[in-house]
């Protein structure tokens, strides 16, 4: 037994007891301070033959507590269980005469985990070791205790006589002290209900700084032990929370918003065991701690905190910002953030504006290292990035207006040692598209992008990648010089649509992006189409002279998707007919390729302008006899590469625009309205090439008189056919369509898909037949062979007859014998026969 007295010192060291195991009785080394007493049990009537029990009391003075450390602790038992050894300590005990049982068990201890410090509750504070190892334990643990006064636990009055940990804490008696958990830094004890409070006069604010904290921690909810701290002076319905915490907190610090403040630690009844220490604060009670007057309407003081505020947008709203005790000096020492934060939900996303009226903070230095008001726009305070402010400002000078990146912008005011007028701001909540560009101040959803300012760029919907918002309309407008043309080139596009199948132009009445080139010089603005779903635009180039591109999206209110990304580009001195178009002009029908065709078209970015030219009044049939471009109309649309057809250039009307390699009736074949008639092929430097297409293009005639003569024989330079003309020499198509009778037979299907009125009965005779050019040489070769054998056999027969005759008869010059080239064939036929039968 370890006991306090006014002569006795006020620590000392105790540690395990030597065991005599010949006796089986303990040993306890005698202290200074007091006597000392074991219970012990060994033989007959012990515990067990080894079983040994001890007990340390240790018993303080009236006005004073226990605190204990151990610095040795190999206690051999193993944890949990501690079955053969182990320490037992109680804290909490009120009556050193009681049995322990009747006091609250303060945890069982074993291995080489050091039990933490303890300080007792009340006057006295015991340990129980037990152990059956039969050797010697003098070493398995040592320790420190010492008797310390326990005036700092009485922060002010008690509530109750019974009150251990609860006081009623005035500003008028004490203005500023500590206050701590009932047994820190001591391991606190389990089922504690403490109250702290705090009460000041009229016109005081009270601030609390936790020095230390250390709670159990089982989440950011805190579901055990807690520190509650309330704006008021109960935790009824008058006292609003501040806040709860637990766990391990720094540089905790919280304000009352008035004169008085309640804190409320609890620890739960449980079995497990706590280690935690709880906490050392200060608090102070001031009437120089900031009014809250500066705060506007529109603000709201955030409670715990000296004269922080948050502003939240009521939607495009505005509103002013002061530093506190405006437009009077501010005070020294103050610290005060303004939170300014935009909408951010589904629907909508704001940035925030800030305009400064004035600014006069007196700092030491031009680095405002000290006094300064700093501006933080890329919401930093949420990833805890305190030190990286994007502005700091000092002096006199006005800054210039500034605009977050996102939804929050964040201020941060300092006065340090200093005193000045401080500052006053106007702040803005601002619709926040997340387009880059150029917005205007006035339109809403209207960007400018313009050449002088940057020639190359991307543009997208409202919070792309996010989705875009209902209800909204936006204008994108690319204004390049007069020397120049608008490239666009999408990379993504989707757009909310409830169709089954993919729309296009007037199918997409839902989610829909708008193309347009506009000359500004004549204001004629022509438009490319409507999309919408999943078809992306192709690639786009506008003509010569057209400078401008109009883009509009409009958003219902049914539903959103993902918008869509794109790139622009300002392109100097684009040839009208781009890198393989031409002019097609003063000819009644033809072909069009895409570039190198039969071969695959490159994958690079290419561009071609056809422009085709009929006599007036007659129009152009254009149908398409193969047709393999990358791209898929009905899924993702065309965005690498795009065949667009005006079936009429110089009207505003859009073009059909053509990819993949299934085309429907109403696109294999397209009529112009006029004797005019345009084709591009365009792809971008992300085409991965195809096979290409392939156009049969016609002047069609609307002159029926024409094509009325009866039936008679028409030349082509082809051939020559027989087909229903006209005087003038047209042919009318099974189809009804009038067309130039040189077309005849010519190769092509002028008369269209299905229809092959110009190719039928076609008689080639101008042409030549391949296999009777081939019959014919075969013949003649065979012949000449014949005539060789022919004359080599004559020429023998003549020699060998020269020599009989002229054993019998001499020559004579009279003899009339005719040379074989003037035979009949027949007889050099026969002398031919009749050399094969010599031989």
């Amino acid at each position: 037994m370890f006991i306090s007295t006014p002569e006795g010192a006020r620590n000392g060291t105790f540690s395990a007891p030597h065991m005599d195991i010949v006796n089986s009785g303990p040993t306890i080394p005698a202290n200074a301070n007091g006597g000392s007493s074991v219970t012990g049990g060994g033989g007959p009537g012990g515990l067990s033959s080894r079983a040994r029990q001890c007990i340390y009391t240790f018993i303080a003075q009236p006005g004073e507590r226990v605190d204990v450390t151990f610095t040795t602790f190999r206690v051999r038992g193993s944890p949990p269980e501690c079955n053969h050894e182990y320490i037992d300590i109680y804290s909490e005990v009120q009556d050193p005469s009681a049995e322990l049982i009747s006091s609250p068990f303060g945890g069982r201890f074993c291995g080489r985990i050091y039990p933490r410090r303890r300080i007792s509750v009340y006057r006295t504070l015991v340990i129980s070791f037990y152990t059956d190892f039969p050797n010697d334990t003098a070493n398995v643990f040592r320790g420190t205790y010492e008797f310390i006064n326990a005036s700092r636990f009485i922060v002010g009055t008690p509530t109750s006589p019974s009150a251990i940990c609860s006081f009623n804490i005035y500003g008028t008696q004490k203005r500023e002290g500590d206050f701590y958990s009932p047994t820190y830094p001591g391991v606190y004890p389990k089922n504690l209900d403490c109250q702290y409070r705090f009460i000041g006069t009229k016109g005081q604010r009270i601030r609390l700084e936790f020095m230390d904290f250390d709670l159990s921690f089982g989440g950011t909810h805190c579901p055990f032990d807690t520190v509650k701290v309330y704006d008021g002076p109960d935790d009824g319905p008058n006292s609003p929370l501040i806040g709860t915490y637990c766990g391990q907190q720094r540089s905790l610090e919280v304000y009352s918003s008035a004169e008085a403040l309640f804190v409320r630690f609890r620890t739960l009844r449980r079995q497990a065991d706590s280690q935690n220490r709880g906490f050392a604060g200060w608090f102070e009670f001031s009437e120089k701690f900031a009014k809250l007057d500066f705060i506007s309407e529109d603000g709201e003081h955030i409670r715990g905190t000296e004269c922080d505020q948050k502003i939240l947008s009521r939607k495009e709203s505005s509103g002013t910002v002061y530093s506190p005790n405006w437009p009077l000096l501010y005070t020294a020492s103050v610290v005060c953030k303004y939170f300014i934060y935009g909408l951010e939900d589904a629907q909508h996303l704001e940035r925030v504006g800030l305009t400064f009226e004035k600014v006069d903070i007196n700092a030491s230095d031009a680095e405002c290292s000290d006094a300064f008001l700093k501006v933080y726009l890329q919401g930093q305070e949420e990833r805890g990035e305190m030190e990286s402010f994007d502005q700091a400002f000092c002096g006199d000078t006005v800054p210039p207006p500034l605009r977050s990146e996102g939804p929050r912008l964040m201020l941060v005011f300092s006065s340090a040692n200093t005193q000045g007028q401080g500052f006053k701001a106007t702040y803005t909540f601002e619709t926040d598209y997340k387009i880059p560009g150029t917005p205007s101040p006035s339109k809403g959803c209207y960007f400018s992008y313009v050449s002088e300012s940057q020639q190359s760029g991307e543009f997208n919907s409202p919070r792309y990648p996010a989705n875009y918002p209902s209800m909204t309309n936006c204008e994108y407008h690319f204004h390049g010089r007069s020397d120049e043309q608008v490239k666009i080139v999408f990379n993504y596009f989707k757009t909310r649509s409830d169709a089954s199948t993919t729309q296009y132009n007037d199918g997409c009445e839902e989610d829909w992006l708008e193309l347009y080139e506009l000359n500004e010089k004549t204001g004629q603005e022509k438009k490319y189409g409507r999309y919408c779903s999943g078809a992306a635009p192709g690639p786009i180039v506008t003509d010569s002279g057209y400078h401008t591109v109009r883009a509009m999206l409009h958003t219902d209110k049914q539903g959103v998707a993902g918008g869509f990304n794109a790139n622009y580009y300002f392109l100097k001195n684009v040839d009208r007919y781009g890198d393989c178009g031409r002019n097609i002009s003063g000819q009644e029908g033809g072909v069009v390729t895409s570039p190198g065709f039969p071969e695959p078209y490159k994958n690079d970015r290419q561009l071609c302008n056809w422009w085709i030219t009929v006599k007036p009044k007659r129009r152009i049939h254009f149908f398409f006899t193969l047709f393999h471009v990358e791209g898929e109309p009905t899924d993702r649309g065309c965005p690498s590469a795009v065949v667009r057809v005006w079936p009429a250039p110089d009207s505003v009307g859009p073009p059909v625009e053509l990819c993949g390699e299934t085309l429907t009736n109403d696109t294999r074949e397209i009529i112009s309205t006029g004797n005019t008639l345009k084709v591009q092929f365009m792809t971008a430097a992300k085409a991965v090439g195809n096979q290409g297409f392939k156009a049969v293009w016609t002047e069609i005639r609307d002159d029926d008189e024409t094509c009325t003569a009866p039936k008679a024989p028409i030349t082509s330079s082809a051939g020559t056919g027989t087909a229903k003309t006209g005087s003038a020499g047209g042919l009318r198509c099974a189809n009804g369509r009038c067309i130039s009778a040189k077309l005849v037979c010519n190769g092509l299907p002028n008369c269209g898909p299905g229809d092959d009125t110009d190719e039928l009965n076609c008689q080639r005779s101008g042409g030549i037949n391949v296999f009777l050019v081939t019959g014919g040489t075969s013949l003649c070769a065979a012949c000449g062979v014949l005539l060789i054998l022919c004359a080599g056999c004559t020429r023998r027969r003549r020699r060998n007859r020269r020599r009989r005759m002229s054993l019998v008869f001499p020559p004579n010059d009279d003899d009339d014998i005719q040379p074989p080239h003037l035979r009949p064939p027949l007889q050099g036929m026969h002398y031919a026969v009749q050399c094969m039968d010599d031989v």
